[in-house]
């Protein structure tokens, strides 16, 4: 009832697609349905060991013809030295990525740092998957038509960008922080898709609804014992399964009307207006130049290095 539903037949013959968190929950759903519409896809996943026996599974589970290809790739978002080694080792196999889904992500965490100590959740959900998708980005504009998908939250609209304390080091609020990073995800979105306009890379950012995965399984730390169990029961009529929440990732991943849109925020596979801070072209372009120089890129190795080598950042990861 509360659900969209991506209705597009669309096929992905031929295509390479990356979806990050890949082993579960949502981004499990959409691997398994690009597989089914004919993509070699690659499950970029922090534990592997999981993530090859999601594989296991969704050969097991899906059957027919004209089915893709799965491919397994270590990739730790809390570490910049993982993600360029992640980044490098898919580059160096594939000559062209057709879709990008920035699925993974953490959810209100105890207060915390990634390797590269920046906070847990702005480091993950935004800074990871910034840089990851930066450095795939030369490859990507050499594959076009071509999608890049972020997983956002209507958490976004509780957000603000704190550029005085963006690692929270001063007053660490598990829910702000994560609200925070989710609207550093739709403001990714539009600045990016801003850049790329007219190149035929087209991107996304959405919010998938109240799912029941494996994402909120902190909140018990941050809260009290039993809070998750409590809230599922709480909103369970509002709570969609994996299945369901997948919907919006599919429809922007494959519809052919998406496919002519661009830096738009969907939910139920439909668009949607985000929060005023979100559409703030100025804030978009404050976090980009910020996000570079955390990450420590440039736009250079975005935009102007060849998509056919490695961008000098990777060169010697």
């Amino acid at each position: 009832m509360f659900s969209g539903k991506c209705t597009s037949s669309a096929r992905l013959d031929g295509k390479t697609a990356i979806v990050t968190g890949a082993n579960t929950g949502i981004g499990k759903v959409t691997a398994r349905q690009f597989y089914t519409l004919g993509a070699k896809v690659i499950l970029a996943c922090r534990d592997v060991r999981k993530a090859e026996q999601a594989v296991s599974e969704i050969v097991a589970e899906v059957k027919g013809d004209g089915l893709g290809q799965l491919i397994v790739e270590e990739l730790d978002l809390a570490s910049f030295a993982s993600i360029k080694r992640c980044a490098k080792s898919i580059l160096q196999k594939e000559k062209q990525i057709h879709l990008l889904v920035n699925n993974a992500g953490v959810m209100t965490c105890p207060k915390g740092k990634t390797q590269d100590s920046f906070e847990t959740q702005f480091g993950v959900n935004h800074l990871g998957h910034f840089l990851f998708t930066s450095l795939l980005l030369p490859r990507i504009r050499n594959s076009t038509p071509a999608r890049i998908i972020n997983v956002s939250s209507m958490a976004h609209t509780r957000g603000s960008i704190n550029f005085e304390d963006i690692n929270s080091d001063k007053n660490y609020s598990a829910i702000a922080a994560y609200s925070q990073s989710k609207l550093a995800n739709v403001l990714f979105t539009k600045e990016l898709a801003r850049r790329l306009e007219g190149t035929g890379v087209h991107v996304y950012s959405l919010h998938p609804g109240i799912v029941n995965t494996e994402l909120p399984r902190t909140v018990d730390q941050v809260f009290f014992p039993g809070m998750w169990l409590l809230g599922r029961i709480i909103l369970y009529p509002f709570v969609k399964t994996p299945e369901q929440g997948a919907q919006t990732t599919l429809h922007c991943s494959i519809d052919e009307k998406a496919g002519e849109e661009t830096g738009l925020y969907y939910s139920d596979c439909k668009a949607k207006e985000p929060s005023a801070l979100a559409k703030d072209p100025e804030l978009a372009k404050k976090l980009w130049v910020k996000s570079m120089e955390m990450v420590g890129l440039n736009d250079y190795d975005m935009f102007n290095c060849s998509g056919d080598t490695l961008p000098e950042p990777l060169k010697n990861a």
